[in-house]
């Protein structure tokens, strides 16, 4: 929202903010603005929706820069966590479970969920689910960080699927 600056301002009273934020009281547009002027300042409306509308004296190019800058520093802050994915199968063997357990440490230390699909084709997709379930808990014992299984494993049409993160240390 684009805040309305000195003769953009449609309201005839003000509740006005002084430069040093010490209240001015309600006062006409005209003048908060002959105000403004004598601080070599801009009048800026603050809160357009309260009754009388607020504004206030400040260098409304110094109010810009500030409030892009406290905009960015919150979304350096913000961490996206993604769905990573994992695809294995059952003959996967012993030591490419090992690197792909690998992958899915790193990425739960990231903070990352990690999603593991044993890929089934076939006849495989019959088989017994407890042998499934086996299978994946292969992978599960080569991931070094700590997680919990989120979701899961959950039968699909290409075979089971399985979320974990990691878990939080209290």
């Amino acid at each position: 929202m684009d805040e309305r600056i000195n003769t953009q301002i449609r309201a005839p009273q003000l509740r006005v903010i002084g430069p040093d934020g010490s209240p001015l009281g309600v006062i006409s547009r005209d003048e908060a603005l002959t105000r403004a002027e004598q601080a070599g300042m801009d009048l800026v409306e603050i809160s357009p929706n309260a009754v009388p509308p607020v504004a206030k004296i400040l260098d409304y190019g110094k109010f810009v820069y500030e409030k892009n800058k406290k905009e960015k520093a919150t979304k350096t802050k913000a961490h996206v966590i993604e769905l990573k994915s994992l695809q294995v199968t059952i003959g996967t063997g012993e030591h490419d479970l090992e690197l792909k357990a690998k992958n899915a440490s790193t990425w739960l230390k990231e903070g990352h969920r990690v999603k593991i699909n044993l890929f089934l084709k076939g006849r495989a997709k019959y088989l017994n689910e407890s042998f499934l379930k086996e299978r994946l808990d292969r992978l599960l014992h080569f991931i070094t960080e700590e997680y919990k299984i989120v979701d899961g494993p959950k039968k699909g049409p290409k075979g089971l699927t399985l979320i974990v993160e990691r878990s939080v240390k209290k």
